[in-house]
């Protein structure tokens, strides 16, 4: 059957958005949003923040930043709120990249003021943005290098990892956005399920932001407003993904990366 090029039909043939060869305008900056309160993971963040708890004994936040380092990325944003010192001092003591730090301490700004309020330091040129909750184990190419590959400046504003719910470790929700062969996504229609969920890492251009204070307000606003201009695109994720937001979702990770390690 081909698929067709209808919302209405966008998740009869889910696929993921075609490498093509012309030249690759590869993200030389990135951010990781750190800033949340991660009520979820309690109890074990009613000490730390959610950021450092350990996976396998390495810290949330550190499986962002190697995957950010590993695709040559030079320089990180990491914002900051709860137990935000913790997570000043952990980052600092890395070596590599250059880490600087978004301070919100005295207010948390959400997903999107987050972002906004870091947003001069990109320069107008395009970033990786990768959540510090989730994780994922790369295929035969590293997922970021998909994304660098599938990234083109004039025509989108934004680019979103998408993973198959159906191979998604600790999620057990009705997935986000349905995926067309060109790489076009649409969100979820109401009361209906989704093969795709938002995996947690984007490359994203600053004028999605363009206009917006650093005020709090969700990441979700401006993916909407990127759709509804025909601006954003998905990438499907290869490999295994993990959603990591609850002290339960760690033993699924641990056990899962073990099982494929056997």
């Amino acid at each position: 059957m081909r698929a067709q090029r209808s919302k209405q039909d966008m998740n009869i043939e889910p696929a993921g958005f075609p490498v093509a060869a012309p030249r690759i305008q590869r993200p030389r900056r990135g951010m990781v949003l750190a800033a949340g309160l991660g009520k979820r993971m309690r109890p074990l963040t009613v000490s730390m923040p959610k950021p450092l708890v350990p996976v396998r004994k390495r810290p949330l936040i550190d499986y962002a930043l190697d995957q950010l380092e590993r695709a040559g990325v030079e320089e990180v944003v990491v914002n900051v709120h709860y137990f935000a010192e913790m997570v000043r001092g952990h980052v600092s003591r890395r070596r590599g990249m250059p880490i600087s730090i978004s301070d919100e301490s005295d207010r948390l700004l959400d997903t999107g003021g987050g972002i906004a309020n870091a947003i001069g330091r990109f320069d107008d040129q395009a970033f990786f943005l990768l959540n510090s909750d989730t994780f994922w184990i790369d295929g035969v190419t590293p997922n970021l290098e998909l994304m660098a590959s599938a990234w083109r400046d004039e025509d989108m504003d934004g680019l979103l990892l998408l993973s198959p719910t159906v191979n998604a470790v600790g999620y057990g929700g009705p997935g986000d956005f349905l995926l067309a062969p060109d790489g076009r996504i649409a969100r979820r229609p109401e009361r209906r399920v989704a093969p795709f969920v938002y995996a947690g890492a984007a490359i994203l251009h600053p004028r999605l932001f363009a206009g917006r204070n650093a005020d709090p307000f969700s990441l979700n606003e401006v993916f909407d407003t990127a759709i509804e201009a025909g601006r954003l695109r998905g990438v499907r994720l290869e490999g295994m993904w993990f959603h990591v937001g609850t002290p339960g979702a760690i033993r699924l990770a641990e056990r899962a990366i073990a099982d494929s390690a056997a």
